[in-house]
């Protein structure tokens, strides 16, 4: 079995764990605790550090126009100000003032792989805290939050709405999705691919915002990457990865058995040969260096969260990150 601590768990994510003045519906109290804790967490540390001039995670295209400069290699010909190009005979773009209020939709995979983890987390417990972040970071301002669930073979709407007390309702039906004890793909009822949640989010997220999938992209990069693009090409997307050190690379602990969660598939393997762990190793880097650069070709921006690693400095890192870029590119109108 998969060696993990339960959710809430003293020590799972730091600090004093806030009183629980009231009970989400539908969560017990170590999850309502859990939650709380992931909010404090999210204040204490990120709140002061990502505080800037833009609304969301990702500094995003506004309707208003703002200032010129000089056309980069990797920039949107669309955004050509031909205008000035034509004054100084260089190609210049034209930035744009991101608006005022920002609409935010998360994307969350629950499929039965994300029930895995060896380390500090499981990947489902990753995938709460990510959107926590994401939800509490970008709920300001009169900006709205709206998530898509895909719990099995299902995907559940919330529509996007203002308020904490809405963040609360999402981070709680993420916490309450149920472990799948029966393997997906054996179901009778149809799986709910990546591509599949890709194509409804972009139906729900009408208006255009941030859209944040967060999932451990298992699937076939070339099943999904043109859904990925559709989705990029009227939104900012942020897509997180989850990852764990064991899908990264085999310890030496003899014979293994190993069981996918979503085919049910029991594979007996003998960990103790070195060309065996050398060959895992090399798959897993290429199939994580292929969905990295799937995203990156569809206009999407990415970022990997690991169940061994501060998923909250990870976070801060990110967007310190991308808007110290986006401050470096800015140029004046000469």
């Amino acid at each position: 079995m998969t060696p993990h601590a339960p959710p809430g768990a003293p020590g799972r994510l730091g600090g004093v764990a806030p009183t629980v003045r009231h009970v989400v519906p539908g969560l017990d109290g170590t999850s309502v605790e859990l939650i709380r804790r992931l909010e404090l967490e999210i204040t204490k540390r990120l709140d002061g550090i990502l505080h800037g001039e833009h609304q969301g995670l990702v500094p995003g295209h506004g309707s208003e126009p703002g200032e010129a400069r000089q056309y980069q290699p990797g920039d949107d010909v669309r955004r050509i100000d031909w205008n000035v190009t034509a004054r100084t005979t260089h190609p210049y773009v034209r930035e744009s003032i991101a608006d005022r209020e920002l609409e935010t939709w998360i994307v969350v995979d629950r499929s039965a792989s994300l029930d895995f983890g060896t380390h500090t987390w499981e990947k489902r417990e990753l995938a709460l805290a990510a959107a926590a972040g994401v939800g509490f970071l970008t709920n300001r301002g009169g900006n709205r939050v709206g998530a898509l669930i895909c719990e099995h073979d299902t995907v559940s709407v919330l529509p996007a709405r203002q308020g904490r007390k809405h963040i609360l309702a999402i981070l709680s039906r993420i916490q309450g999705t149920q472990r799948e004890d029966t393997p997906t793909r054996v179901r009778s009822a149809p799986t709910v691919t990546t591509e599949v949640l890709l194509r409804r989010a972009s139906v729900a997220a009408r208006r255009r915002g941030l859209v944040v999938v967060i999932s451990d992209w298992l699937d076939d990069p070339a099943e999904w990457k043109n859904a990925c693009a559709a989705l990029a090409l009227g939104h900012q997307v942020l897509c997180v990865e989850l990852i764990d050190p064991r899908e990264l690379e085999l310890p030496n602990v003899g014979l293994l058995t190993l069981v996918d969660p979503e085919t049910g598939r029991v594979r007996e393997v003998d960990t103790t040969s070195k060309k065996l762990r050398t060959t895992y190793a090399a798959a897993a880097a290429e199939q994580r260096e292929a969905v990295a650069a799937t995203i990156l070709a569809s206009g999407a921006q990415h970022l990997r969260l690991r169940t061994d690693e501060d998923w909250l400095l990870s976070l801060a890192r990110f967007v310190s990150k991308r808007r110290s870029r986006q401050s470096s590119n800015v140029r004046s109108t000469p």
